[in-house]
């Protein structure tokens, strides 16, 4: 039997029948990922694919940052120079690394595996196509049976009921606190929707990245709920949709805010929300605030705890991506929190939008990267798991951060779907 012309899974590499949206072997959805960009001088753009990216189109990018910080090297002062000199020489570094990979006649170069792994789910349903925990007896989307001889099940799956907690925090060296969250029951007048959850990390200082981040989140919830009141989205595409529009009118928002005064002007935000509705969380991201999915009994694997929903739009992560930088050098470079991607910076903005089949015991933390600067992914899910209490674990995770030195305001909300 050949498989010729059919595409493949991205993520077990199973064939996909034509039309196919979720892969039959493994769950995983079945629809190409959208690329990912950086946007140049000049109307270019930086195509960031699946597993490759081109070296040259990176240099570009990397020698816009050395131009950058050349410019803010001729304007500074004191410290502030002493950085700008450190990030040209880092940058440099960077440059003369990929220059040389350039001359050795290397194109393009493949990202490492640092994508989160697929929630295993092997058993797929025959009405739906969705992957399903080998030892589920209904389908988690459609409520079909999975079992031999149990009858089909007209019925909506029951919403997950869930434990919520949300904690921000000034940190230890900021004089404000910029960052906004939420985490509560979500509902229009005519019905409930569910659970709403949102981080949102404002950025500007003295130009005002509370404004951003207050205004962003206040813009997304009033969205929401008006585009909601007509009825729910009936598919994960769907849900997709009306977020990115929510978001891009906070974008809208943000950025009208900005331009109209002067004392606001270049002020922009992260936002990072989830909207979980009966068995799904349906999220969408912008900028490096983070979205977790934890589980005690395995998220890929028994032995996989946690993964990174979301993918920090800047520079640095991309050179991890493709093996540049280590995740340890990344968590100290001076251009670690430059964004490619953000709210109110720009007329308009990309969105990245995914949806997630929730499971008992799945935990879903939401942060700014004020906390994962201090804490690494590992610790994340250690205290989150073994913490039962959703307020503690949110405490815990800002005192650890603030030990180690609290550099920037700490955003934290946990969701966790009771068994």
């Amino acid at each position: 039997m050949t498989f010729q012309g059919l595409r493949a899974c991205p993520a077990c590499g199973a064939p996909l029948t034509p039309g196919a949206r979720f892969c039959t072997r493994c769950g995983a959805p079945a629809f190409d990922q959208p690329a990912d960009e950086v946007a140049l001088a000049g109307g270019r753009r930086l195509q960031l694919s699946a597993d490759t990216l081109s070296l040259r189109e990176l240099l570009a990018v990397v020698e816009s940052g050395v131009a950058y910080w050349r410019q803010r090297l001729d304007q500074a002062e004191g410290v502030a120079r002493d950085q700008a000199a450190a990030a040209i020489k880092e940058l440099s570094q960077i440059l003369d690394g990929l220059a040389t990979q350039i001359a050795q006649g290397r194109e393009t170069v493949r990202i490492t595996g640092r994508l989160p792994p697929q929630r295993v789910a092997p058993r797929p349903c025959a009405l739906c196509g969705r992957g399903n925990r080998a030892t589920a007896r209904y389908c988690v989307a459609c409520g079909a049976p999975l079992q031999p001889g149990m009858r089909p099940s007209t019925r909506r799956p029951p919403a997950r009921r869930l434990a919520v907690a949300a904690r921000t925090d000034r940190g230890m060296t900021r004089p404000l606190n910029e960052d906004t969250v939420y985490a509560g029951e979500f509902s229009t007048s005519e019905a409930p929707i569910g659970t709403l959850l949102l981080v949102a990390d404002g950025m500007g200082g003295h130009q005002a990245g509370d404004v951003a981040s207050t205004l962003a989140v206040a813009t997304l919830k009033h969205t929401l709920t008006e585009a909601l009141s007509a009825g729910l989205p009936g598919d994960d595409a769907t849900w997709h949709d009306l977020l990115r529009q929510a978001v891009s009118e906070a974008n809208r928002q943000v950025y009208a805010r900005a331009q109209a005064d002067a004392a606001t002007r270049g002020m922009g935000t992260t936002l990072t929300v989830a909207v979980v509705t009966a068995t799904r969380a349906h999220l969408a991201h912008v900028g490096d605030s983070r979205a977790y999915l934890m589980n005690p009994a395995g998220v890929a694997g028994e032995h996989v705890t946690w993964t990174q929903l979301t993918v920090d739009h800047t520079l640095v992560a991309r050179l991890v991506d493709i093996g540049q930088l280590t995740p340890e050098q990344a968590r100290s470079h001076p251009q670690r929190h430059m964004l490619y991607r953000s709210l109110g910076t720009d007329p308009t903005t990309e969105v990245d939008a995914l949806s997630q089949a929730l499971a008992p015991g799945d935990v879903l933390l939401l942060c700014s990267d004020g906390l994962v600067n201090h804490v690494d992914d590992p610790e994340l899910a250690q205290i989150v798991l073994a913490e039962p209490g959703e307020d503690r674990a949110c405490e815990r995770l800002i005192a650890l951060a603030n030990a180690r030195g609290g550099t920037d305001n700490i955003s934290v909300v946990i969701a966790r779907v009771k068994v």
